[in-house]
């Protein structure tokens, strides 16, 4: 990816939160104008936005957060995990009627950016939301050979069968 590139969809993420009406917060998930949003914004709004890899697989055994993949389809056909829902960030709006309410979603693509503005529109839709900080490459990193096995032996079998 070229850093034009790169840069260009961190510029149109900030232009989405910009224009977003509202931004839902995490605990309680109360959604609340992006000035409200802003106005509150703080060192714990800035952590409380992301998740790592590390953070994500632990919650993941726990069964109390939900990975949504949102790369393009033709992304996840070359290479997914088994236990993410597969949304494309294109299609996210018809199908939020996938998400539970009652989980913490986190959303991912291979670096970041797309992951950024599918967060930020589900927060606008009163999820609680994060975005996977590091990506998916270094979820796949972490989760090589045992660390896989564990995982996959925590996951509710719903999870392993996608």
């Amino acid at each position: 990816m070229t850093r034009t590139y790169t840069k260009s969809m961190l510029v149109a993420a900030m232009l989405l939160l910009i224009s977003l009406p509202a931004v839902a917060r995490e605990n309680p998930v109360v959604a609340q104008s992006l000035e409200e949003y802003l106005l509150s914004y703080d060192y714990d709004a800035r952590r409380e936005m992301k998740a790592n890899s590390l953070f994500l697989i632990d919650h993941l055994m726990d069964d109390d957060v939900v990975l949504v993949d949102i790369r393009f389809a033709e992304e996840q056909q070359v290479w997914s995990f088994s236990f993410a829902l597969h949304i494309p960030l294109n299609e996210l709006p018809q199908r939020l009627d996938e998400l539970p309410k009652d989980k913490l979603i986190v959303t991912a693509c291979p670096h970041k950016d797309r992951a950024i503005l599918a967060m930020a529109y589900l927060r606008t839709k009163g999820f609680q939301a994060r975005y996977l900080e590091d990506g998916l490459i270094t979820l796949a990193e972490n989760l090589r050979g045992d660390d896989a096995r564990m995982l996959m032996q925590f996951l509710p079998a719903d999870k392993t069968q996608q």
